[in-house]
């Protein structure tokens, strides 16, 4: 497949000069910090239209392009409303979801993030809200999400099938349909406080639902059998909960993900009679599904590595992916967007020579085009090497390792950022905050700890280490590398977020001696506090999230003596480094006290700390202004006390 035609001499001329002279400086971190210039793009079912966000400091518009006559057909500006996703519902409206941290009013409560569905008519520019109302045959509702609406085509009209909430004594799931052309809304279906989501057929009839008994642990699916749901599937799980993934490759069938023996496996599971096929050969090497965003059909699947991969069941689809790939050498692919007969597909491309930006490929003319950058000034990423080494008991510790530009990899000042989760992991995608540090001047360190969802085994080796070998496993990749001569030890920071921030913090009380400094994003820090705090939330001693969190901790609830061994905050006199603490306001997974708490002990003690408050933050970094706030905060901190020169 060959590439977009070359560019005019003159522009060629302009890069071959460019290219001739050396970029070492820095990109500033104003272009890191801000939220991406170019991102969530998607193209209409017929290929004719793209539809993108811009973002501009923290404003941000919903643009509609025509790909035919390269005119602007409409857009929406959002302002400073939290967009999560956008997405077509047809070849002439948008759904938009965005996202608010707040308490409706008349509820009672804790805050949280509640979603919003907008639908946008392209033509006729107007948006509206669904639900749009808040009454359906006298049941309150709320005009907020629950799940992921889905799209069918009913009697030639454009229908959405909306998860909702409706209101009794407390929050309950619902579904509606919406009628995008005629406005019309209409209740389908009642959730209890087990009810997890449906599942529409193509003819607008709910297929299957999916519960959940937090209290008695018990996960059930029903289908749809003469006329009414009946439970064909279920058993009891305290964590691991089986999932409908979708409809399955075949007519009448469901993709479940269930958790057999220690390892996760694919099941289809027949409309006709309810019955379980056997394990399905591909989840051996696919760890997610593709689903066709028109039948909601699983047409393939992704592995990951050091990027993911993708696998089409359809031979003629693989080789059309195959071409696209090759199309773009060294360079990291990600599938995003596709017409319904995928003639034009959009890709995030991420490599040396192609940058970090969107490319539109035609495979009918055998074309690529760049849509954009994603990030303004970002032309060429960082150089990010995989890494292994072995941690102190053996296990081997995947890894990547970002460097900074211009530098030889030798005796460098480093910087420890482990992820969130824990259950999640790194790979190595272009990611703006270990780019950001890297180009100030360090390497950047990502360990893939135990606990990281890299492997089952991986994952599974973090069960009862959380402030233990999980802690350990980031020392030892400083071990590793002062070994292998790239990081100076004497120059070592650890910076991390959620997770990440509680092991910042671990990394200075529990396991010292390493670290020359610590920045805490949102991290817990009274883990006693933060085990109430969760059981107040969620209603329950005994909710799924207590449990998961018991599972890492390895302890039998908030009132487990052993927790003061891990929690930072019983270990401020241990502290001898500089500390700095940042966290969002409006933090709903990990609630800001957990940071001011952190404060107040570590001034108390005397000890060297900030704290920097991001107002109107959530714990995602969700808005330019305050999450380049806290990079530069970041960065003038490791500055001070961890000068890159």
């Amino acid at each position: 497949m060959r590439r977009a035609p070359a560019p005019p001499r003159r522009i060629r001329l302009l890069v071959l000069l460019a290219l001739a002279t050396p970029m070492v400086q820095a990109v500033p971190l104003q272009v890191y910090g801000q939220l991406p210039v170019l991102e969530d793009v998607a193209l209409s079912p017929d290929g004719s239209q793209v539809a993108y966000v811009k973002t501009v400091g923290n404003t941000r518009v919903v643009s509609v392009v025509s790909l035919t006559k390269r005119t602007a057909l409409g857009g929406v500006r959002l302002g400073e409303e939290k967009l999560r996703s956008i997405e077509w519902a047809d070849d002439h409206h948008l759904m938009l979801v965005t996202s608010a941290t707040d308490l409706p009013w008349g509820l009672v409560g804790m805050p949280r993030e509640w979603f919003l569905l907008q639908v946008y008519d392209v033509a006729a520019n107007k948006i509206r809200v669904i639900p749009s109302v808040s009454k359906l045959e006298n049941i309150r509702m709320m005009n907020v999400l629950s799940g992921h609406p889905m799209v069918r085509h009913v009697g030639g009209h454009t229908v959405l099938f909306v998860p909702g909430i409706y209101l009794t004594d407390r929050t309950l799931p619902m579904l509606l349909s919406a009628d995008i052309e005629t406005g019309s809304e209409k209740l389908i279906r009642l959730g209890s406080a087990s009810t997890r989501g449906w599942l529409v057929d193509e003819n607008g009839a709910v297929a299957a639902q999916e519960d959940y008994d937090d209290q008695h642990q018990h996960w059930a699916v029903s289908i749809l059998r003469d006329g009414r749901l009946k439970e064909v599937a279920g058993g009891h799980e305290p964590i691991d909960i089986p999932q409908l993934l979708g409809f399955g490759p075949f007519a009448d069938t469901l993709l479940m993900r269930m958790h057999e023996e220690g390892s996760w496996v694919w099941r289809l599971l027949s409309l006709k009679d309810g019955s379980l096929g056997a394990p399905m050969a591909e989840r051996r090497v696919l760890e997610g599904p593709i689903e066709d965003q028109r039948s909601y059909r699983m047409i393939g699947g992704v592995y990951i590595d050091d990027s993911m991969h993708y696998v089409f069941f359809d031979p003629l689809m693989q080789e059309k992916w195959n071409s696209i790939t090759r199309a773009f050498p060294n360079a990291r692919v990600h599938f995003v967007s596709n017409a319904a007969d995928f003639t034009r597909i959009v890709v995030r491309v991420d490599g040396p020579k192609d940058g970090y930006k969107y490319e539109l490929v035609d495979l009918n003319s055998h074309e690529a085009s760049a849509l954009g950058d994603i990030y303004d000034g970002v032309t060429a990423p960082l150089e990010i090497r995989r890494i292994t080494y072995d941690a102190a008991d053996g296990l081997k510790i995947p890894a990547y390792l970002t460097l900074p530009r211009g530098r030889p990899a030798t005796m460098l000042p480093l910087i420890v950022l482990p992820h969130g989760g824990p259950a999640a992991r790194d790979t190595a995608d272009f990611n703006w905050w270990p780019q950001a540090l890297a180009d100030q001047g360090y390497a950047v360190l990502q360990p893939n700890f135990r606990g990281s969802t890299v492997s089952q085994a991986s994952l599974e080796a973090g069960f009862g280490q959380w402030g233990r070998k999980m802690q350990t496993d980031l020392s030892d990749g400083v071990r590793y590398l002062a070994a292998q001569g790239i990081a100076d030890p004497a120059r070592v920071c650890i910076v991390g977020a959620s997770y990440g921030g509680y092991a910042a913090l671990a990394g200075v009380t529990v396991d010292r001696g390493v670290y020359r400094c610590a920045v805490s994003v949102a991290g817990p820090s009274d883990l006693k506090r933060m085990l109430h705090w969760i059981d107040e939330n969620h209603g329950s001693t005994s909710s799924i999230v207590h449990r998961y969190w018991d599972r890492f901790l390895g302890m039998s609830g908030p009132d487990d003596a052993l927790l003061d061994s891990i929690s930072p905050i019983k270990h401020v006199d241990a502290v001898t480094v500089p500390v700095l603490l940042i966290h969002g306001k409006d933090d709903t997974v990990v609630p800001y006290e957990q940071s001011d708490l952190m404060y107040d002990a570590l001034r108390r003690a005397n000890k060297q700390v900030e704290l920097v408050t991001l107002k109107h933050e959530d714990h995602w970094l969700s808005r330019s202004e305050t999450r380049l706030q806290m990079l530069q905060a970041t960065v003038d901190f490791l500055r001070a006390n961890n000068p890159p020169e």
